[in-house]
């Protein structure tokens, strides 16, 4: 009889697939080992870039900022200089105005009424004077209504006084400068 022995054939098959069991673990382990460091290294280089990015638009958001503070220190000052402009054109033609209107009541003023004091407030201005009589003190009312220069011609005052044993009509009126 011949005697087989079964056993160290299965420990054999046995111990070939316990090998390849430990060959594919090992190389399952190794291929998981390398995935994990390729993909941290990629994670890395992504942060290291996503921050590169970070700090690109950090030094861009920085330069804008100057930029805006330049442009608003330009507002400022061209705001400034209108501002002056403004005021130097509003002083030429302020200038011209009151040689234009002494020139009208020149023009408008009969021989018969001296003129005492001029009060310019704004676009208002009060007229104080002595004329021989009413008469006078209308004639001249007319004339500066019929003027361009001036507007809403009002008596305001007129009353009977004595210079010099001489009765005069002394008036104040008011009235509107068109030329501003």
């Amino acid at each position: 009889m011949i005697k087989i022995n079964l056993l160290v054939a299965r420990k054999e098959r046995v111990k070939a697939g316990v090998n390849k069991e430990v060959v594919i673990l090992l190389l399952s382990i190794v291929i998981s080992i390398v995935l994990f460091a390729f993909i941290q290294w990629k994670v890395n280089k992504d942060k290291e870039e996503i921050l590169a990015q970070i700090s690109n638009a950090k030094k861009e958001i920085d330069y804008y900022k100057s930029l805006t503070t330049e442009v608003n220190k330009a507002k400022e000052a061209q705001k400034i200089l209108q501002e002056k402009l403004n005021v130097i054109n509003s002083l030429r033609k302020e200038k011209e105005s009151p040689a234009k209107v002494l020139d009208q009541l020149s023009i408008d003023k009969p021989e018969k009424i001296q003129l005492e004091s001029l009060k310019k407030e704004g676009t208002k201005l009060g007229i104080e004077g002595i004329a021989l009589d009413d008469e006078t003190v209308a004639n001249f009312m007319t004339n500066l209504r019929k003027s361009r220069i001036f507007r809403n011609v009002d008596l305001i005052v007129s009353e009977q006084v004595e210079q010099s044993k001489i009765k005069l009509k002394k008036f104040i009126l008011s009235c509107e400068i068109a030329l501003m």
